[in-house]
């Protein structure tokens, strides 16, 4: 687990943006300006010659500039020449050959010229080269004919390209030639032997060149290689002997080299560029190279070695690397070296580059060009593509040297000066305008942007401008305060605000202010700080086994007010979410993990201003890869060295190598384990039987698992030999009562030590002392014919080969076929123990009546009947077995209460004898078995109701049943209860003493014997939930159902009447109860009535309708009662007022009430709503 920091290239950007703060300002493109080259081709232009040439020349300017060329110093007249064209706003030329012409007819030397009012700006010098490819020279070449440890170099001499073609070697079938510290191919092209080996001459070697431009390669006449040599024996295994040379017969001598010759040489190398430095050696033993500089250490931070030590290269070489190196080879027999003198030159290099200058008129300025090199390099001046010396006077300008001096300058010193510095090894060449101007300031961003940065990060503010003479700009913070710079700000020449490490409190608003004598001009920064983003638990290293599955954590504060995003990156790539894999917010899983799922794993949480990143590895414990390159050697009769290379462990050690083999000949295709060898070694004798043609593969094994098996070793064969051991397992045994079948394992590949493996069976009588009877085969049996019953023969097996007889053989005693016995068991007494079991005794056969072994004595029983009447049973036969020679024995796990019969015979290998004497017997009455489907039911809360059926087995005659219970409420238990019934009854009901207690119960059948076996049931309700099915038991009966819908009848009716009351006294004069007039305007006033029905759902005027839907009082001394004639008011309890109410009206009025629309019973009930 690890925070990441971030990539070089992050500091690179940064350090890259800080320096272009300092570049020179830029004159917007509205404002008249010289021309300035924006883009152009590389000094030395190498081009394909199958594609049109394309030389580049960019430039930007205020009026535009137009172009022209100069080829070779002379001008170059575009028009003149068809092919050429010149692009549109643009001096790059094309120059096009669709219609045919030679490249080569248009290398040279080409420069551009930017040409504007203002003056003019020269491109560099462009040389213009053509790709070449040229065919390698036809030659026939001689074997190459060496004595075995010589030295030797096989030149490639590539034609000449440009570029450089690469170089590489390889056989004329396209294989690579392999290279190491003996053979390798040197910087030139050049393939070098230190000493050339008899495996050498195994293949040819031909050189290779690829040109890059025409991506061709041409391969050269393959070298052919004749090696003289003392041991014309190429054993592959003296290749990693630790003496192969002595081995060889090679003859060991001191190194010298191959290149460079001699032991001195001299290089010379340019600044910047690579240096490489080459020392190749011969000598018996290879030798090593180590690399030395006098007077000091490699510079490690640029060196690296290369070719097997052979090369030393120094990257981007300045003058401190200059120096004397040397090279030392050595071996056992001594050691030599070989100084390399390195000089340090350089081509021109800017120490100060000349930056275009902006004046207003008057102003001074000056430009200067230094450079350095070695040799030191020479400066020109010239201006608008001119030598100074030869342009019009100018008062105002002084050249001194590198430099140029302008004092009041005016509108007409505006040009364009180019400075060249050169020496042998290359040139400089740098333009320059001068630009007078008289500009007030102006700003050339947009105006108040937003900037938002990270907390306790480095920011810049960008405030570009531009104003001749050069503004002066300041910053200030919320507009007041003095001007920011100093301290955590500074600020750069171009206007940019730098604040090194923002802090919370420099949120806010900055302006910046350009001043120059013409004025001022400002604009604003609004600069929000957020929260940095940080993964605060970081994925851990893991290391899990294949298959598994692992889960990578990752888990992220950040600014809420900025969108987060995590990604995953497996070994510094995307990683790619397959089904195998689930990518939460804060977390990775891979399920069943795979080895190429093993790396590192870089969590990346990122905002649209920052991220932060946390790596972890994760190991994959996977089984070993499979060994390689398996060897024979050591080759011996009886043994062989068998080695192998071992593969990969995936990250779990290999603790074993298991060897296996397979041979031709008895079972071809078939693996057998031979040995089994600690996971540290990779080479091991193997002990071999004769005449066996082996194969041998390897199989690593790790705490994950086994490799899959190594390919094949070559075969080898073993010679013979005559068998050394004889067949196992001999066995005589009859299969028929007049034969007997001799058998025995046959021997495998690795004992049979011969061909034609054949076996000597002899066979004879026990104790007869006739002579044997022998007979050869070649299976692994054999059938003797026409044998007594059940006779000892002595029995002998040997192998034997081609090459001989094995050892004497042992003797086994083996038995003729055996026959039925001719007896029965006799005077068989029978004694019954209890309803279930009896005893048997018997009088046992004699030995010669078996006619065989005695296995066992077996008795046969059935059950015959059952003393209850009418009770079916199965007379399926049993039987019980009683091993050896015995006497005596008993049966049990019988029904008791039944009628039984028996037989008893003798058994041998061959099967039953005669059946003896048939028996009879009964069993005495038992108890029964449980009662069946015994189930308990509750229907209310007062009663359970209990069912059962009778037993399977009665096992005599039953005389009731027995039921235990008890209530109990959680862990306390109320007093057992004890019920006798009758055999007849098979059902009771039990009051239950309260509604919460649940019951347990216990049910036996009884005969006279006793209580037989129980059966245990629950009542099956907890007490809240009997308490709720007792309710809904309640809710379904048909009384109950009949008392709601009488109360709910009643209800009606009784609303029905109070609303008929209330209807009556709907109209009356109000003039009779109080003396209030009513105005004409009133619209409830008809005929000296008020209308008081209920069609509007309105309550009485000055009164309020109650929650219940009665009507109260309110600012009235008034009641309804004193509207009724005949009772008083009633209220409830809380003061609602439920009283009836009687008008007296006379006929009409009471008819008129009848018919009115609030008598309706919807109606009443609507208005009671």
């Amino acid at each position: 687990m690890a925070r990441q920091q971030p990539p070089p290239w992050v500091h690179t950007a940064i350090l890259l943006c800080l320096l272009s703060l300092t570049g020179a300002i830029e004159i917007p493109m509205d404002l008249s300006q010289p021309p300035t080259i924006t883009k152009q081709s590389v000094k030395d232009h190498i081009v394909d010659p199958r594609d049109n040439i394309l030389i580049e020349c960019e430039a930007k300017g205020n009026p535009a500039p137009s172009f022209h060329w100069t080829r070779n110093s002379r001008f170059f007249n575009i028009a003149k020449d068809p092919r050429v064209s010149m692009r549109r706003r643009s001096g790059t030329l094309v120059i096009d050959f669709r219609s045919g012409g030679r490249p080569e007819e248009y290398e040279g030397e080409y420069q551009c010229f930017a040409r504007n009012k203002f003056g003019t700006a020269l491109s560099n010098r462009i040389r213009l080269q053509v790709s070449k490819s040229p065919l390698w020279p036809k030659e026939n070449l001689d074997p190459v004919v060496v004595q075995e440890g010589a030295p030797l170099t096989l030149q490639c001499n590539p034609p000449p390209g440009l570029p450089s073609p690469v170089i590489f070697w390889m056989s004329s079938s396209m294989e690579p030639i392999t290279q190491d510290k003996r053979v390798s191919q040197g910087h030139n092209g050049d393939l070098y032997f230190s000493n050339v080996m008899l495996q050498d001459m195994q293949t040819d070697y031909s050189c290779n060149a690829r040109f890059h431009f025409t991506h061709t390669i041409q391969q050269k006449n393959a070298f052919t290689l004749k090696v003289l040599t003392n041991n014309p024996y190429n054993d592959s295994s003296l290749r990693n002997h630790p003496d192969m040379y002595s081995a060889r017969g090679v003859a060991e001598r001191t190194p010298s080299f191959m290149y460079p010759q001699g032991t001195a040489s001299s290089q010379m190398v340019l600044r910047g560029m690579d240096l490489l430095l080459e020392c190749i050696a011969s000598g018996v033993p290879t030798p090593d190279i180590a690399w030395y500089k006098k007077g000091g250490d490699l510079p490690s931070d640029k060196a690296k070695f290369e070719n097997f030590n052979k090369a030393l290269r120094i990257t981007n070489v300045s003058e401190e690397d200059s120096g004397e190196y040397f090279c030392l080879a050595s071996n056992k027999m001594g050691s030599i070296r070989h100084t390399i003198s390195v000089r340090v030159k350089a081509a021109p290099y800017w120490l100060d580059e000349p930056k275009n200058l902006i004046l207003a008129p008057g102003e001074d300025g000056r430009l200067v060009c230094r450079a350095n090199g070695n040799p030191k390099p020479t400066v020109q001046w010239m201006v608008n593509g001119e030598p100074l010396q030869s342009a019009p006077p100018n008062p105002n300008r002084e050249v001194a040297g590198d430099t140029i001096i302008f004092r009041d300058t005016q509108i007409s010193s505006r040009a364009v000066y180019q400075c060249n510095t050169s020496n042998e090894h290359g040139y400089l060449l740098a333009n320059a305008f001068v630009s007078v101007l008289d500009v007030p300031p102006r700003m050339l961003s947009p105006r108040n942007q937003l900037i938002r940065v990270i907390l306790y990060n480095r920011t810049r503010l960008d405030c570009p401008f531009f104003g001749s003479p050069i503004p002066t700009l300041r910053w200030f913070k919320n507009g007041q305060g003095s001007n920011l710079d100093g301290g955590n700000y500074h600020v750069y020449e171009n206007g940019s605000l730098e604040i090194k490490m923002i802090r919370k409190e420099d949120q806010g608003i900055y302006t910046c202010v350009a001043t120059n004598i013409l004025g001022k001009a400002e604009n604003q920064v609004r600069l929000e700080v957020k929260d940095p983003t940080r993964i605060y638990r970081m994925p851990e290293d893991q290391v899990v086994k294949r298959g598994t599955t692992v889960q990578l954590e990752c888990r992220v504060k950040h600014d809420p007010s900025l969108k987060l995003a995590v990604s995953w990156l497996k070994d510094d790539e995307p990683l790619y979410i397959g089904n195998r894999m689930k990518k939460e917010d804060d977390s990775l899983t891979i399920f069943g993990v795979a080895e190429r799922d093993q790396g590192s794993y870089t969590c990346v949480a990122s905002t649209e201003l920052d991220q932060d990143l946390a790596k972890a590895s994760l190991t994959v414990l996977g089984r070993p890869d499979r060994p390689r390159d398996l060897e024979l050697t050591d080759l011996a009769e009886r043994s062989v060295r068998l080695t192998w290379i071992p593969g990969d462990d995936n990250n779990s050690p290999i603790t074993d190598y298991v060897v296996q083999f397979e041979e031709d000949q008895f079972q071809p295709g078939v693996w057998h384990d031979h040995s089994k060898f600690p996971g540290s070694v990779n080479s091991a004798v193997l002990r071999l039987s004769p005449y066996v043609n082996y194969q041998f593969r390897v199989i690593a094994i790790n705490e994950v698992g086994s490799s899959h098996p190594s390919l094949p070793s070559e075969r080898y064969r073993t010679s013979g030999a005559p068998p050394e051991s004889n067949p196992a397992d001999v066995k005589g045994e009859g299969t028929r009562k007049n034969n007997m079948e001799i058998t025995w394992t046959p021997m495998n590949a690795t004992s049979a030590f011969g061909p034609n493996l054949r076996y000597i069976v002899k066979w004879r009588r026990r104790e007869t002392r006739e002579t044997w009877n022998n007979v050869t085969v070649w299976g692994s049996r054999y059938v003797v014919g026409q044998t007594p019953v059940y006779v000892p023969y002595e029995i002998r097996v040997q192998a034997e080969n081609d090459f001989g007889k094995g050892p004497e053989p042992d003797t086994v005693i083996g038995y003729s076929g055996e026959d039925y016995p001719r007896a029965a068991p006799t005077d068989v007494k029978i004694r019954v123990l209890n309803s279930t079991a009896i005893s048997l005794q018997w009088n046992r056969v004699y030995p010669d009546t078996v006619q065989g072994q005695l296995r066992e004595y077996r008795a046969y029983y059935w059950r015959e009947s059952s003393l209850l009447k009418n009770l079916w049973v199965s007379q399926k036969r049993q039987q019980a077995s009683f091993p050896g020679d015995r006497p005596r024995g008993v049966v049990s796990r019988l029904f008791p209460y039944s009628n039984y019969k028996l037989e008893m015979v003798v058994v041998n290998g061959r099967g039953d004898g005669p059946r003896g004497e048939t028996k009879e017997f009964t069993t005495p009455e038992g108890v029964p078995s449980a009662p069946r489907r015994f189930r308990v039911r509750q229907p209310n809360l007062e009663t359970i109701n209990l069912e059962w059926d009778h037993p399977e087995h009665p096992n005599g005659i039953l005389i009731g049943y027995t039921l235990k219970y008890v209530a109990f409420n959680g862990t306390k238990l109320g007093k057992q209860i004890v019920e006798n019934f009758s055999p007849n009854q098979t059902k009771f009901t039990v009051q239950r003493a309260d509604p919460v207690s649940r019951y347990r119960f216990t049910l036996s059948a009884r005969t006279q014997v006793g209580s037989g076996e129980a059966v245990t049931e629950e009542s099956p309700a907890p007490p809240n939930e009997a308490y709720t099915n007792n309710q809904a038991d309640i809710a379904t009966q048909g009384w109950f159902i009949g008392l709601m819908c009488a109360i709910a009848l009643l209800v009606l009716i009784l609303l029905i009447v109070c609303f008929i009351k209330r209807s009556r006294g709907g109209k009356y004069p109000v003039r009779e109860k109080k003396d209030v007039p009513l105005g004409p305007e009133d619209p409830k006033e008809e005929d000296g009535s008020f209308d008081y029905s209920d069609e509007d759902n309105k309550p009485l005027q000055g009164s309020q309708t109650s929650l219940d839907g009665t009507i109260k009082q309110q600012e009235s001394d008034d009641s309804l009662v004193d509207y009724g004639e005949g009772g008083e008011g009633q209220f409830n309890e809380d003061g609602s007022f439920i009283g009836q109410y009687t008008v007296k009206k006379d006929k009409e009025e009471t008819e008129g009430n009848e018919s009115s629309e609030a008598t309706s019973p919807v109606n009443a009930i609507y208005s009671l709503a």
